[in-house]
């Protein structure tokens, strides 16, 4: 039969306690920022999860934040970059994701100022030209189909519902064009 775990010591200070307490928060935040960047807040609401007190946590990412490991600014700035380029995002959608990271508005106002309204549209024509590719261009009803469809996919991907229409009908009639040559 095992027996059961002592309780923790009692002879230790309180003090002591706390810099224990720090120092499992700032290698379970380093952890996590190992396998990627985050922001302050993700941060906060994990080490909140695993049961620290807000005083260390707020310790631990104000250290964390002042040697440079925390910066929602160049967070919010390579997030907006790689989900730009690859997963296609319209600046919608990126204002959404990094609202849920906990970003303040004013960072994700800056973040998305990078992108301009021709690049935006330049990023919408190429991700309906990919689709287009493979379509088939047959009939008027499957056509009307496709067109749902693209301006669905530009739509879940945070580009404005007139411009997506618009690139979808002017990308549609390129393609037909294309064809018939």
């Amino acid at each position: 039969m095992s027996k059961p775990c002592p309780p923790p010591s009692t002879s230790e200070s309180p003090e002591t306690d706390s810099a224990s307490r720090e120092e499992q928060a700032r290698a379970h935040c380093l952890r996590l920022l190992t396998a990627r960047a985050r922001t302050r807040a993700e941060l906060a609401g994990r080490l909140e999860k695993r049961g620290f007190p807000d005083d260390v946590s707020a310790r631990v990412l104000d250290r964390l934040a002042d040697v440079g490991l925390i910066d929602d600014e160049d967070f919010a700035e390579q997030w907006v970059r790689s989900r730009t380029v690859y997963a296609g995002k319209g600046k919608r959608a990126l204002a959404a994701e990094l609202r849920t990271k906990g970003v303040d508005e004013d960072v994700i106002a800056g973040a998305l100022a990078e992108i301009d309204a021709d690049a935006e549209r330049t990023r919408a024509e190429q991700l309906v030209a990919d689709k287009l590719r493979r379509a088939r261009l047959d009939d008027d009803a499957e056509e009307a189909k496709l067109i749902r469809r693209l301006v669905g996919m530009l739509a879940r991907r945070g580009y404005h519902q007139s411009m997506a229409l618009d690139v979808v009908k002017v990308a549609l009639a390129g393609e037909r064009e294309r064809r018939m040559v």
